[in-house]
């Protein structure tokens, strides 16, 4: 048997249920996993909020969560990657038919995870997954090179955090958007120029910063109706990946400019079970990067245990948390 927070209602106000059920068995080409951490992510608030509205919300009762760090303790047929012991991070579960992490133990399809970076504690690791992956897509589909001007929307965030240092391992120049002085210290904190958005318009930053061309690149964390910004501060012939398009949009602007757009939705191989070792394949490459010390995942000053999953997330929807909300098991 093992613990799990469970939902068994959709809704605003949704409860966890703390249940014991049986421990998953391991399967041919997955590995059983023993949690130590997950981590929130906006999506796993949008399932909780919006349940069957969503096409990919688990059934209820469900197991909601998609990231985790923890040690391999049972290798399933066809794996020769992993051994017993090893500890490894991904993310795998809490959506769709794939159960979630928010319980002592996952069932993870081993293409989906790679072994942790050897720098990270489990929290640090579980912190990394959606959204490094999330990054690392959209920068790489953007075609980033050394030299270039990347401006990333939404540097404090989850994802924002690291698709800036990401940008820098790459070797961009990198200058990013904060709301407050909290935000725009650790954007300068993590070596990018920080740009206060409700004290300079884009017109005004793209001529302080860029001398009126616009940035090569921009990634937008943000989304939604702040594409427009994207747009206005990209370059001719530039490069935006957004995360967040899922709104209707005037592409005028884009046409007259040339712009390419990259719509970014991580979670494709996990629902569609498409390519889904492209997602272990950029893990392995992210654990190269932190462990050469190129990225490092920043936590959110407070701390859960698994009991307290509803306040991690009700501090995520706040938005008062600076950097990723980790769940401690």
């Amino acid at each position: 048997m093992m613990k799990a927070m469970v939902i068994k209602s959709y809704g605003e106000n949704a409860d966890f249920e703390p249940v014991e059920i049986e421990k998953p068995q391991v399967k041919v080409g997955y590995v059983l996993v023993k949690i130590a951490a997950s981590s929130v992510n906006t999506v796993d608030t949008m399932i909780r909020k919006m349940g069957k509205d969503l096409p990919l919300s688990p059934d209820t009762p469900a197991i909601l969560g998609m990231d985790f760090a923890g040690t391999v303790e049972a290798v399933g047929e066809g794996v020769s990657t992993y051994s017993i012991g090893d500890e490894v991070y991904g993310c795998a579960g809490g959506l769709a038919d794939l159960p979630g992490t928010l319980a002592d133990y996952i069932v993870a399809d081993a293409n989906l995870i790679a072994h942790k970076p050897k720098n990270l504690s489990m929290g640090e690791a579980a912190a990394l997954p959606l959204v490094a992956i999330t990054a690392y897509e959209g920068l790489t589909r953007a075609g980033i090179k050394q030299g270039q001007k990347v401006l990333v929307h939404g540097g404090s965030g989850g994802v924002g955090h690291v698709a800036l240092q990401l940008a820098k391992h790459f070797g961009a120049d990198v200058y990013s958007t904060g709301g407050d002085d909290k935000q725009l210290a650790l954007i300068k904190q993590l070596g990018a120029t920080g740009i206060n958005y409700k004290t300079e318009s884009v017109e005004q930053y793209v001529s302080k910063h860029t001398d009126g061309t616009g940035f090569d690149l921009v990634f937008d964390s943000v989304g939604g109706a702040n594409m427009l910004n994207s747009f206005e501060a990209a370059a001719l012939n530039g490069q935006v990946a957004s995360t967040v398009s899922m709104c209707e949009l005037d592409l005028t602007l884009a046409h007259f400019k040339g712009l390419s757009l990259h719509v970014v939705f991580m979670l494709i191989p996990m629902l569609h079970n498409f390519k889904r070792e492209k997602h272990g394949e950029i893990l392995r490459n992210l654990s190269q990067i932190v462990e050469s010390g190129g990225l490092r995942p920043v936590l959110d000053e407070e701390k859960y245990s698994l009991e307290q999953v509803a306040q991690a997330y009700a501090r995520l929807e706040s938005r008062q948390a600076i950097g990723k909300v980790v769940v401690e098991n």
